[in-house]
């Protein structure tokens, strides 16, 4: 973690960029926060990186980048896809990022913490990038201490880890370390549910989004959601409205949200990290990935800056709609 912040305070000394975009301590050992550094000191003081930082840093360039002058800001692997893609929707200025890509073996989710009667943490040892990612070591505030396997309480998304290469950056620090299972398959849960029938479909997810609280915290964080005017903001419809009735309207806007984001979502899962409900959210999206791929040939959205999603370009050897309503159908 020293060598960011020494690489972080020696870019802000020369001029090369005027803040930082990391993740800031938090008031307990599990929840760094993403925030802009503009000192030496405040880096020295607040900045931390080890396996909780898991927030994809990506959305916060949208508007970090329109300041004056270069923000550098710290990307995963993964990350660095959602960044190509909003590049290629016009959302960021290149020319105002310094990325220094950050190597990663998988963040941890403190949701699995508490499943394990962990929850009430007072000290943590292991989640280093510089550690093995074999044990954690944990103190609660009761004084009880454990060792735990890393992977027994790794996020979701990290079992099935798209590559441990950046897709973008200006320079790179700190390697990666691979924590993926071998033979890892990230649509085995969708395949799952599609081979339920109509039924156990509609009672899986409706059981699942009946727990949404509508507090947006999807929507937010998403980077594929960047549209400067929101249609569920829209005070003439119902929509705009937290949920106070567990209705199958108020469970579209999460169906609604993945029809918005096909083709251009890159399967960051940050939806299903900051879901205070715990909704697999991530499903939608991995359907809808797997169901573009089966029509129209593999594509990862934002592997690059230019080439066309599968739905926003037109080829003669497309499949016909048709196709689609037979895929469901099977």
């Amino acid at each position: 973690m020293q060598e960011l912040i020494n690489r972080a305070k020696e870019l802000l000394a020369d001029g090369t960029v005027v803040r930082v975009l990391g993740w800031k301590k938090g008031d307990l050992p599990y929840n760094p926060e993403p925030h802009i550094f503009t000192s030496a000191q405040e880096l020295e003081k607040d900045f931390i990186y080890n396996g909780f930082c898991g927030a994809n840093l990506s959305k916060y360039m949208i508007a970090a980048t329109k300041l004056e002058g270069k923000t550098l800001v710290f990307l995963k692997p993964c990350d660095t896809f959602s960044f190509n893609q909003l590049i290629k929707e016009h959302q960021v200025n290149r020319d105002n990022a310094y990325i220094i890509g950050v190597g990663c073996k998988g963040k941890l989710d403190h949701r699995k913490f508490a499943a394990m009667g962990l929850g009430d943490i007072a000290g943590i040892s292991g989640i280093e990038l510089s550690d093995a990612c074999d044990r954690i070591h944990v103190k609660t505030i009761y004084g009880e201490e454990r060792d735990i396997d890393y992977r027994d309480v790794m996020l979701e998304r990290c079992f099935f880890c798209k590559t441990k290469e950046h897709q973008i950056f200006d320079e790179k620090l700190l390697d990666s370390k691979d924590t993926v299972a071998e033979g890892a398959d990230r649509f085995e849960e969708v395949r799952k549910i599609e081979a339920m029938t109509p039924a156990e479909r509609y009672a899986f997810f409706r059981s699942e989004l009946s727990k949404c609280i509508r507090c947006n915290a999807c929507r937010n964080v998403c980077p594929a959601c960047n549209c400067r005017h929101c249609v569920f903001d829209n005070t003439k419809y119902d929509t705009a409205q937290k949920a106070n009735a567990d209705t199958f309207e108020e469970n579209m806007f999460h169906i609604i949200r993945a029809f918005h984001v096909a083709g251009r979502c890159t399967d960051c899962g940050e939806c299903s990290r900051v879901c205070p409900q715990n909704i697999p959210l991530h499903l939608f999206n991995r359907k809808f990935i797997l169901d573009a791929d089966d029509l129209y040939g593999e594509f990862q959205a934002g592997s690059d800056t230019t080439t066309p999603g599968p739905l926003t370009a037109y080829m003669l050897h497309d499949v016909e709609p048709a196709a689609g309503l037979e895929r469901s159908r099977g």
